[in-house]
């Protein structure tokens, strides 16, 4: 089972206040844990929403809307892709982790969906057109 780990944004990090030595290193030995028990696909932290933009869609129309966003706490400053056995060893892999910042901060864990979620929608060609991005996005560039 996949599962992305969120990183929630707070003001700290919506202003793009960056994290002191000792916290980048006790983030890179929990990273090293991950990798050497097999777990960590993918990790990575996240620019404040005021250097991104969220496009909004309402049936065909397509509206654009630079950050900052306002609502601190629906924001993400970070996250994790994880595979791991079930919920509960996610949620133990958290407990594991240092605080992502230097107050209160919270990580939510989300299971990824796989094909199998998708069930029978999930026709035979979709199943293909998925297995051939897969491979182009896992092959060298």
């Amino acid at each position: 089972m996949r599962f992305m780990l969120i990183v929630k944004a707070t003001p700290d990090s919506e202003a793009g206040k960056m994290p002191k030595t000792e916290l980048l290193a006790a983030m890179g030995k929990y990273n090293e844990e991950l990798v050497n028990a097999g777990v960590l696909l993918a990790g990575e932290g996240l620019h404040p929403s005021s250097r991104g933009a969220r496009v909004h869609f309402s049936g065909s129309k397509r509206t654009v809307i630079d950050g900052p966003f306002s609502e601190t706490k629906e924001l993400i400053a970070g996250f994790w892709l994880i595979q791991v056995k079930s919920l509960d060893e996610a949620i133990e892999w958290v407990k594991r982790c240092p605080n992502p910042m230097e107050s209160d901060s919270d990580i939510e864990i989300r299971q990824v969906f796989e094909a199998e979620d998708f069930g029978a929608e999930f026709t035979p060609e979709l199943r293909e057109q998925e297995a051939r991005i897969a491979s182009k996005i896992a092959a060298p560039v």
